[in-house]
């Protein structure tokens, strides 16, 4: 299975001082945590400006996603979390194997 998701936090973390707000909109910090987690799992991943995406069996990756999720939660009052999924047993390396074919597709449209 290939997972893509982004997760990030909103509202004020807890144990913050009522009157504490953040002063820009970043939360580049909440999701190094996240990636962190993601990056020390082993599983193969890939992290771009809009999603990370992992390969793996449904319970492993799901595990990732869930304490990935729970590191953010840190992070803020609430946590907005963005799931896709391709579940196609039998496959794996298809987080490269995806690309390297779709790249040789336009290679030979300039044929």
């Amino acid at each position: 299975m290939l997972l893509a998701f982004s997760v990030a936090p909103s509202g004020t973390p807890q144990g913050a001082a009522p009157d504490q707000s953040a002063t820009d909109a970043s939360v580049h910090d909440a999701v190094a945590a996240a990636v962190k987690i993601v990056r020390d799992s082993g599983l193969p991943n890939h992290t771009d400006s809009m999603f990370t995406t992992i390969e793996g069996e449904w319970d492993e990756v799901f595990d990732v996603v869930r304490r990935a999720t729970d590191a953010v939660g840190k992070f803020g009052s609430r946590v907005s979390l963005v799931i896709k999924a391709d579940i196609r047993p039998g496959y794996s390396g298809e987080l490269t194997a995806k690309v390297e074919r779709l790249e040789g597709a336009l290679g030979q449209m300039d044929s």
